[in-house]
């Protein structure tokens, strides 16, 4: 046990430089999970573990890391961190300010941990009140409260602006220009946006169903007009970078302005939960106005869940279900104008991810689950499809082929967070044999703002 235990502490001396200098995150778990195998009973190991998982965004293993720390050391306070952080990410505000305030407590003089403590209090309030007014009374559209009719364009605006209240392909261009320079679009102009794309995106179904000759989802095109192609977005446009609120006008915009041709399906992050502690939500506010965040929120709610593509390919952004039977008519169904539940097959298309082996398993990111490619199959051939694309995941090579061919993972955010390395990728269909083509891309610069400069204070990691 002695030997075991040294050795055990050369393999944590080794991860820890691979998690603070290298931030090598999966070398790191590696090492420490080499280091468990010899030592199960380190408490150290395990909180160091959870940081690493926390890196690689999964909350899921770092909860349980967290709390097994803690199950073999009460007193370890980077445990009570660590699961704090963890309960935080998932969303789960009460479980982590009962942590914070044992951290606050134990060290009152530790500035970071009291902010965070306070932090997370606000919030716990605010969503207890957010709950006490939804329960008197019926929510109120922030539409009915608006009066973009009487706002005014100031005569020293340069910006682009709507054309007779329409998006036209001249604005597009023009805006994409402008949002290039740095630069802000008027806030009429956001504002009869976001309320012209509800009323389009409130039309159509969970599941859309499409049929054409040619497909194309990708994360730019250099042909701005699009007249028999088309182009879908598989979510998550927002969060993390810090111009989300101008990728997300843009591509508002195209869907404005080709809405038979131009598709957008909602990812895990065009929620309330994941936009106040990723930075979309503080970025509005930062840009514009609350009351615009909770508009964005409420067109988010009314983007569909799925698409099937010539009744043979099935697009998400997360993945499969936690159980067998789902069919696309249950997805037609789907009650999609709210926040995701914590389970059911809304949040599993938002939240699930693939995994190599048979069956499911526990999600690595705390919510919905993993599934294998018998599940896949199942769910294949009980709803005569060819194979599923997602995305939710970032990939080395931008995109990957599991499950024998019928599980596709492409993601188009290329070095993501300006620290992953990985390629960008989209994927070329054609209508007439659905064979997918990848195309992988590379970063190029952008403004110097860092990701996460509007994201709450809650998910910038302490106690290292």
């Amino acid at each position: 046990p002695d030997l075991n235990a040294r050795a055990g502490d050369i393999l944590l001396i080794t991860g820890v430089p691979l998690l603070k200098r290298y931030k090598d995150y999966e070398n790191a778990i590696k090492y420490y999970t080499e280091a468990l195998e010899l030592n199960p009973s380190n408490a150290i190991y395990y909180s160091n573990r959870s940081l690493a998982y926390l890196r690689t965004e999964c909350y899921g293993y770092a909860l349980v890391d967290a709390t097994r720390a803690l199950e073999l050391d009460k007193n370890y306070i980077k445990g009570y961190y660590r699961r704090a952080t963890s309960n935080m990410a998932l969303g789960k505000f009460k479980a982590a300010l009962k942590d914070y305030e044992t951290v606050v407590r134990v060290r009152p003089n530790d500035k970071d941990a009291k902010m965070k403590y306070q932090e997370c209090n606000k919030i716990v309030k605010q969503k207890a009140f957010e709950r006490a007014i939804a329960s008197d009374e019926l929510k109120r559209s922030v539409v009915d409260s608006l009066d973009i009719e009487n706002m005014t364009i100031e005569d020293d605006y340069a910006g682009p602006k709507l054309e007779d209240g329409k998006v036209t392909l001249k604005f597009m261009k023009d805006l994409m220009a402008w949002f290039k320079d740095q630069k802000k679009l008027h806030r009429k102009c956001a504002y009869q946006m976001l309320v012209q794309v509800k009323e389009v995106l409130s039309k159509l179904p969970s599941l859309v169903e499409i049929t054409l000759k040619e497909v194309r989802g990708s994360n730019e095109s250099s042909d701005l007009v699009l007249t028999s192609g088309s182009q879908l977005f598989n979510g998550d446009f927002v969060d993390r970078g810090s111009f989300s609120l101008e990728v997300i006008l843009t591509l508002f915009g195209f869907k404005l302005l080709y809405p038979e041709h131009f598709y957008l399906l909602r990812g895990n992050h065009e929620t309330d939960n994941m936009n106040q502690m990723y930075g979309f939500e503080g970025e509005v506010k930062a840009k514009y106005t609350a009351q615009m965040f909770q508009l964005f929120s409420e067109v988010f709610q009314w983007l569909p869940l799925a698409q099937c593509i010539n009744n043979k390919v099935l697009v998400m952004h997360g993945g499969l279900f936690s159980e067998d039977g789902v069919t696309l008519e249950d997805i037609r169904k789907i009650d999609r104008n709210r926040q995701p539940p914590d389970s059911g097959p809304m949040c599993d298309l938002l939240w699930s991810d693939p995994q190599p082996q048979d069956g499911r398993s526990v999600s690595k990111r705390g919510v919905s689950c993993q599934f294998g490619p018998d599940v896949t199959e199942r769910f294949l051939e009980q709803n005569k499809l060819q194979y599923i694309v997602r995305s939710h995941e970032v990939k080395a090579e931008g995109y990957e082929v599991t499950h024998s061919g019928k599980c596709i993972t492409v993601f188009s955010a290329p070095n993501y967070c300006d620290q992953m390395g990985n390629k960008g990728a989209y994927i070329h269909l054609r209508g007439s044999d659905l064979k997918p083509e990848f195309h992988q891309f590379t970063a190029v610069p952008h403004p110097n703002v860092k990701p996460m400069a509007y994201a709450n204070s809650l998910m910038q990691l302490g106690m290292m």
